[in-house]
């Protein structure tokens, strides 16, 4: 039993993905009494899974508004696109957007790159 939850749970394809993930899992090809009791004390005592267990949480407030800009160029955005295919040796595109214009730059990166070459 401990062999199974082990295999389902621990190993990079459970990716420790908590009790109900875990449960529909095994339940699909196994049984045995006390399943789910089995199933959620195994999962519980993980270190791991309770440190990184996100919270379930109403939001904390309404959203606020960003602060209008007033003169163009003082307040902008910055992004990554990464992941793309090669074109002319350059996959990483750097988008830089003026918060008040909503102008953009966009900038052809070759992963990798640094703060430097970046600035």
């Amino acid at each position: 039993m401990n062999a199974i939850l082990k295999e389902f749970h621990d190993i990079a394809v459970g990716g420790h993905s908590g009790y109900f993930q875990t449960y529909k899992r095994i339940a699909h090809l196994f049984f045995w009494e006390g399943i789910r009791k089995h199933i959620e004390e195994y999962v519980q005592k993980f270190d791991v899974c309770k440190r990184n267990k996100y919270q379930i949480l109403s939001p904390i407030g309404l959203l606020q508004p960003l602060p209008i800009p007033k003169h163009i160029w003082t307040d902008i955005s910055m992004d990554f696109i990464g992941g793309l295919p090669k074109a002319g040796g350059m996959d990483t595109i750097l988008v830089v957007v003026d918060c008040l214009t909503k102008y953009a730059h966009f900038i052809a990166l070759a992963h990798p790159y640094n703060a430097k070459e970046v600035a």
